[in-house]
């Protein structure tokens, strides 16, 4: 109790503000016998390493800020995960007998008797921050350790060879072995939901399993534990029984659901499996629960402005443009959100329906028993709506039925697999629309990609020399923005990669009185696209640019998205 008068009046300089509710959760830590450093952690916004080192110098403990680039997975032996990962303990390095470890809480006596009575040798403790200890512990022990040291605790290795995930009754006899795995799994799911990620994907190699996450667009493996390889198979068949797919079948690719919640949030997976000649991939796409709003997307008030305008027109089709992943799906949510009154009925089809919107009569697509994207839009001009989705217009026949639903006084939205939004014009002539419908019926199109946003933590100024005055001008950076550009820097807020989130960039063609002549015309992309441009589009890349000079990502993430503008380098 002593020591928490002192450790307010550090927190006080570092950043803490509520002295009174800090005070107050260390004494009840104090009083329950737990980690009054955790707790103060838990209940203040402070300057970590500031904190620490007053800390280190005050009790003349030993700073460990040297050690933490030690942590190695081959330390992993040293420490039991069990006790590594409940007390957070890394390990760092053995010298002369000695077992180094760091701690963020020096005064946890119970975490010292753990480790006194699992570790056979010599132990120094050096102090570090809990947010540069937490990220060191996954890279060594991996997500979910733990369990799979109790998992494994006690079997021997051949034993662990034989075991056969799709052997049911290996299961059903032992109840603890599937239960482990379950929870490994949720480990996996909470871990990936904390990084923001979108995507999961369990890939076995020839003598390993791989796990990766999708962050922001990028992909990154994630640290597992060495004996997960063990029980790769008993993994992925869980995955596929609790997604109700056929345990027997992996020789084709199978699509279920799995319906769960995590710390009070409902979280609807997708989960597709993939026949490898390794074995079966399994890829979670992890659907919470979304707000969408054009805020959201990072719009500009110019382009902010336009959607509005869009969205209140009673007719036409909007189509939205761009390749797989750059966001088309969450554009047109936000839509049908703009648009999601009790005044309209909106019916939407989809393939797979991604997100549920209240008050939104949502169907999908089953080729099987004929419900084509055709065959259902056709239904639905039966249905008395007055906004219709259409999730992707992939032949002539659903492309006609949108016209006719447009022209017949219905708000149309889809979408086209294309590079720009003048590319979206061309696609539906080479479908064999006619030039005539086209003009008449689509309003505009709209192409996007997703940029990586950056950390607002760590971002910095460019220094002079990043970037070359012949290099920003071969890619038509504008000159007036050079002294505004941003770098990644990276930092403990955003493991390390410089971004945090992502935001759209992106151009509207609108369809105006000279771009529908041009268009029953029958011109060029290479006319319409100047031509749209005069008519108010701006380019993918200036509207990328635009957010670097604002500060909102870098040029090598839109260079990394976005196809040469032609026009750009011309000026």
């Amino acid at each position: 109790m002593a020591l928490i008068p002192e450790l307010v009046e550090m927190a006080a300089r570092h950043g803490a503000s509520d002295r009174e509710k800090i005070s107050s959760s260390l004494t009840e830590a104090a009083r329950s016998q737990s980690s009054m450093l955790r707790a103060l952690l838990d209940n203040a916004e402070l300057d970590e390493t500031g904190f620490y080192r007053e800390l280190t110098e005050k009790f003349h403990l030993p700073w460990g800020g040297a050690d933490i680039a030690k942590a190695t997975p081959e330390l992993r032996a040293k420490l039991p995960a069990r006790i590594a990962l409940r007390y957070q303990l890394l390990p760092v390095g053995v010298e002369n007998d000695q077992l180094t470890l760091l701690t963020y809480d020096p005064f946890d006596l119970l975490a010292r008797q753990a480790v006194a009575e699992a570790v056979p040798q010599r132990v120094r403790y050096e102090v570090y921050t809990r947010k540069g200890i937490l990220p060191a512990l996954r890279q060594v022990y991996g997500i979910g350790a733990e369990t799979f040291e109790e998992l494994l605790e006690g079997r021997d290795s051949d034993e662990l060879d034989q075991v056969r995930g799709d052997e049911v009754n290996v299961l059903d006899e032992n109840e603890s072995e599937e239960a482990s795995v379950k929870k490994f799994i949720n480990q996996v799911i909470r871990e990936a939901l904390r990084e923001r990620a979108t995507d999961i994907h369990v890939e076995p190699l020839s003598d390993d399993l791989r796990v990766r996450y999708r962050i922001d667009g990028v992909l990154q493996e994630v640290p597992v534990p060495a004996q997960m390889r063990k029980l790769q198979r008993s993994v992925i068949n869980i995955l596929k029984l609790t997604a109700g797919l056929d345990l027997g079948e992996d020789r084709r690719p199978q699509d279920g659901r799995i319906s769960l919640e995590l710390g009070g949030q409902p979280i609807d997976v997708r989960v597709a499996s993939i026949p490898t000649i390794n074995g079966e991939s399994i890829s979670l796409r992890l659907l919470g629960k979304e707000v969408f709003s054009l805020e959201r997307l990072g719009l500009d008030d110019d382009y902010a402005g336009k959607i509005r305008e869009l969205l209140a027109m009673p007719n036409g089709i909007i189509l939205v443009t761009g390749p797989t992943g750059c966001g088309k799906s969450t554009t047109l949510y936000t839509f049908l959100s703009g648009l999601n009154t009790k005044e309209r009925r909106i019916l939407t089809i989809e393939d797979p329906v991604e997100h549920k919107l209240p008050g939104v009569n949502q169907s999908a697509v089953q080729p099987d028993i004929g419900n084509t994207f055709a065959n259902l839009l056709r239904s639905f001009l039966r249905g008395d709506p007055n906004v219709i989705m259409v999730g992707e217009m992939r032949d002539y026949e659903t492309a006609e039925i949108a016209i006719r639903a447009a022209l017949t006084g219905h708000l149309v939205f889809s979408t086209l697999h294309t590079n720009d939004a003048v590319g979206g014009i061309t696609r539906l002539l080479d479908m064999g629309v006619e030039p005539f419908l086209v003009a008449s019926a689509v309003r505009a199109f709209l192409a996007q990609r997703l940029v990586r946003r950056l950390c607002p933590v760590c971002k910095a100024p460019a220094q002079p020399g990043d970037y070359s005055p012949a290099y920003l001008r071969s890619i038509g950076f504008p000159p007036d923005y050079e002294p505004k550009i941003m770098r990644a820097v990276g930092c403990e807020s955003c493991r390390q990669s410089g971004y945090e989130g992502r935001l759209a960039i992106v151009e509207i063609c609108m369809v105006t009185p000279k771009l529908q002549e041009m268009i029953t015309q029958r011109k060029t992309a290479a006319d319409l696209r100047p031509a749209a441009e005069k008519e108010g589009m701006r380019p993918l890349r200036k509207y990328g640019f635009d957010k670097v000079a604002s500060g909102q990502t870098t040029i090598e993430e839109v260079m990394r998205v976005t196809t040469a503008d032609l026009s750009a380098l011309d000026e």
